[in-house]
């Protein structure tokens, strides 16, 4: 719109009629002075335009309901949270996505108004709200969330409502929260807090098709799909306890944290033992024992950072690669790697200097760090990328293969193939651990899904044979039989059915038992040493293309950086069949 005004109009005039026409009028304006060619000012119209009206009586009712509602349960619940040490639930979105309403990465939730009839006074069936009866939201919150830039799905007990227990309105909740993740291949955060399912009102969710149960089928469908990462804040008992085990992560906070499958009373009821929550099923049990913890925070605050670095690693979906980070060089230098590793077979060193010296500097994130020690499963970023590293640690028992290891390393690798993450094996054992108590604990059937993972794993991967790689465990550590990129060795390697004093004592037992002179046994001994030592090295395995190529370990970095790079783009695939029947 044009808009003519006299020749002695100043331009800070013809700015404020600008301004002023576009407002009123809602439409661009050019303002000219006198017969000028040019216009002296301009105005846009900004909106949203003023206008009379204001919230009505029914609009500021709805916004009382909701901060109603948003205030949780009963107060007397509220008060007590903080003697467990642990967050309202709406604080806790607040330290997860922002405090500021304004500038909350909560973009929206669902289902507020679940239960609002049961329970709210303003309903015409009820009265007046008390502890007995007041049901926010039904004690879940659901909704989706921007989270370090990147879209999550979350859900969050409410524990000041039932103790975070679930029923009916809230399991609708959680429900369609789930589904909706498998349609939109974004990752899903479970902020659990919750005692199980409220007992008294167990109809109409329990059993029923879309029920509680409902929560495993999608949690199995959305394995491997979007990556699945559970905070537990509290106990979760019986039903609840599940999310956390069929999470693709989960993270226990100390001293708040709990899950078992049935709560201390029961267990004293079904078989007269006598347990704390803690003992039952607290973090220590869960990460060193079981296996189900991933990570221990220390208090909410860590919980959060944990889950910040872990899912840098992670896509949003299956399919996709996940997110590259600026290289940096490593925290110590590579130039130490053949000093770090003992020329014996047997003497230990700590893999995780090792590590540090291959990765990009503070990328190293290990992944159940206390279930299964003789193998160290941790992502890291090798020239920026996201790498799963499984490699045998000398220092828990020579690097030996035990059951837990075997089962927590065929995770990993499952989980980083699901997610498209790389897989560098770094391979320094004696092999599988042999004896009557592994052979209780399972270690033929956990070593079996250790080789299955390893041999259905479609991403790229990188074996380097570091030392020692005897018996079993080259198969189970990316060996040449299972289709990795490359087989590194380095100039301490050595690749056998057995180290050398086991092959010595089956081959030569009776032969050096007949030499009566010690002296004479014992050269005996160190020549049969030298001679198997000399077979099994890996200049021989190189000799014979068992391995791709023996790097100095100072260029082993560069090495794969550079393998890693080429194979980006690595196409694999698996037989034609539903499934294998392993896992």
């Amino acid at each position: 719109m044009h808009v003519y005004v006299g020749e002695g109009t100043s331009h800070e005039e013809a700015e404020a009629i600008a301004s002023a026409v576009a407002t009123h009028l809602g439409v661009a304006v050019e303002v000219f002075i006198g017969d000028a060619g040019e216009p002296a000012a301009n105005g846009a119209p900004q909106y949203p335009l003023a206008d009379e009206f204001g919230p009505t009586e029914r609009e500021q009712t709805l916004k009382d309901e909701i901060d109603d509602i948003l205030a949780g349960g009963p107060e007397k619940y509220k008060q007590r949270l903080p003697e467990q040490g642990k967050r309202f639930v709406r604080d806790r979105l607040s330290l997860w996505f922002g405090d500021d309403a304004e500038d909350s990465q909560i973009k929206f939730e669902d289902g507020k108004f679940a239960a609002f009839d049961n329970w709210h006074p303003s309903s015409p069936e009820v009265e007046e709200a008390d502890e007995n009866t007041r049901l926010p939201g039904d004690g879940l919150l659901t909704g989706a969330a921007e989270f370090d830039g990147r879209d999550v799905h979350f859900m969050a007990n409410d524990f000041t409502v039932k103790a975070g227990s679930m029923a009916r309105l809230g399991v609708e909740k959680f429900l369609r929260m789930q589904q909706r993740a498998l349609k939109t291949g974004k990752p899903v955060l479970y902020l659990m807090d919750s005692s199980g399912g409220r007992i008294d009102q167990q109809t109409g969710f329990f059993a029923n098709r879309e029920g509680i149960g409902k929560y495993y089928y999608n949690h199995s469908m959305l394995s491997g799909r979007v990556p699945q990462i559970c905070v537990l804040y509290g106990p979760c008992i019986a039903g609840a306890a599940y999310t956390p085990v069929f999470a693709d992560f989960t993270i226990m906070v100390e001293g708040m944290s709990a899950m078992a499958i049935a709560s201390p009373r029961m267990v004293k009821m079904v078989t007269g033992e006598e347990i704390d929550m803690q003992d039952l099923g607290g973090p220590e049990i869960h990460a060193k024992y079981s296996g189900s913890a991933d990570l221990i925070a220390r208090d909410e605050e860590h919980a959060r950072q944990l889950v910040s670095q872990l899912i840098s690693y992670l896509p949003d979906k299956a399919g996709e690669k996940p997110p590259r980070s600026t290289p940096r060089p490593p925290k110590y230098d590579p130039a130490g790697i053949d000093e770090l590793i003992p020329e014996e077979p047997n003497r230990p060193y700590d893999v995780h200097d090792l590590i540090e010296r291959i990765a990009d500097a503070n990328s190293v994130f290990e992944i159940k760090a206390a279930y299964g020690p003789e193998i160290v499963t941790a992502f890291a970023r090798i020239d920026g990328r996201p790498t799963g590293v499984i490699a045998n640690q000398p220092i828990a028992r020579s690097g030996a293969i035990f059951p837990d290891a075997a089962e927590k390393a065929a995770q990993f690798i499952w989980t980083c193939d699901a997610y498209e993450i790389p897989l560098l094996y770094l391979c320094d054992t004696p092999g599988f651990m042999a004896g009557s108590q592994v052979e209780k604990d399972a270690i033929l059937e956990k070593g079996k899904k250790m080789i299955y993972a390893t041999s259905s794993a479609t991403v790229p991967k990188q074996t380097v044979v570091v030392r020692k790689a005897y018996g079993a465990g080259i198969y189970a550590m990316g060996g040449p039989a299972y289709d990795p990129e490359s087989v590194i060795g380095l100039p301490s390697g050595e690749i056998g059915i057995m180290g050398p004093e086991a092959a010595i004592n089956a081959v030569y037992a009776r032969k050096l038992a007949s030499i009566d002179d010690p002296d004479e046994r014992a050269a005996m001994e160190a020549q049969l040493r030298a001679e198997y030592r000399e077979d099994i090295d890996i200049h021989r395995m190189a000799s014979e293309v068992v391995v791709d190529e023996i790097v100095p370990p100072s260029e082993l970095r560069k090495e794969l950086v550079q393998r890693f790079d080429f194979y980006r783009s690595v196409e694999k695939s698996l037989p034609n069949k539903k499934h294998g029947t392993v896992i």
